[in-house]
């Protein structure tokens, strides 16, 4: 979050410690550093649950922590893009209210469903979405830009990368049956949300045992361009080239694209993803 995530990081550090809890700090230099600090203390069982604080990277760091372990996890929003936090109901720009919420909820974390995504014989969670096209490649750009800040780069560099975007080819197989299709847009989903506030799939949920997959369908750019904007109400789901189908394992193959999960980039394509039930315990009012 542009230094954000330090400054809210040292306010939730003083919070945390007037609490009656003990507190291990986790951080580290880097985020490959604070992940080894992470997977060392859940190893040694010398924490009973993990706060994030940052956006969007830093929930997805704790997903491939706290998937598929007793540990739950929880975020303070203080990143470039916090749909996880959103999605689990943390007040933005409040991170007394965030401890608090923390805090009362200790003691009920909820069981929700993970995404688990494969490629070339690795495999990583994912909290929000995995993709590889149009939006990963946006996501790529995005992540190169200094301006602007926030959820409006994404959108800026959306406008950079159409200029030259053709519709891609996808070959597909969902829940065991084949599927070609070219489209503007694949995003498989867990959550609904991503890309810093766009509603991909609006009655998503979390807890179904079930994957959403948006496809926008091959269209002029003019047409996509006036599509998109919808994406942040949900309300692009109504054109009838916008389609939602729902699984629990999809693979996809997209030549020469990069896949991005929740945001960050995790190899190339093709990649398969799987909906595991329950296997992230979170601390989230909102679920």
């Amino acid at each position: 979050g542009a230094g954000k995530g330090a400054a809210v990081g040292a306010e939730v550090r003083v919070l945390l410690g007037s609490s009656d809890h003990e507190i291990v700090d986790l951080s580290g230099s880097t985020l490959e550093a604070a992940a080894t600090n992470i997977q060392a203390a859940i190893k040694e069982k010398s924490i009973d649950a993990l706060i994030l604080v940052g956006g969007d990277g830093m929930a997805h760091l704790g997903v491939n922590a706290c998937a598929n372990t007793d540990i739950p996890m929880a975020i303070v929003p203080a990143g470039t893009g916090n749909d996880a936090a959103e999605v689990f109901g943390m007040p933005a720009s409040n991170p007394a209210e965030s401890i608090r919420l923390i805090l009362d909820g200790l003691s009920t974390p909820k069981a929700i469903d993970a995404l688990r995504v494969s490629h070339d014989g690795v495999s990583t969670w994912a909290l929000g979405s995995a993709s590889a096209g149009f939006d990963a490649l946006v996501n790529a750009r995005a992540n190169k830009m200094r301006w602007p800040k926030g959820p409006n780069r994404y959108y800026v560099a959306m406008l950079l990368e159409l200029a030259s975007f053709k519709p891609i080819k996808y070959q597909s197989v969902i829940d065991g049956k084949p599927r070609d299709f070219e489209a503007m847009l694949c995003v498989v989903s867990n959550t609904g949300v991503f890309g810093g506030g766009m509603l991909v799939v609006p009655d998503a949920s979390v807890t179904d045992a079930k994957l959403d997959i948006l496809l926008v369908k091959k269209m002029s750019r003019l047409k996509f361009v006036t599509i998109f904007p919808r994406v942040y109400k949900g309300t692009h789901i109504t054109d009838r080239d916008v389609e939602i189908v729902r699984g629990s394992k999809i693979s996809i193959s997209a030549s020469g694209m990069p896949i991005y999960s929740d945001g960050e980039y995790v190899g190339q394509a093709p990649f398969e993803a799987q909906v595991v039930p329950g296997a992230l315990r979170v601390i989230a009012p909102a679920i």
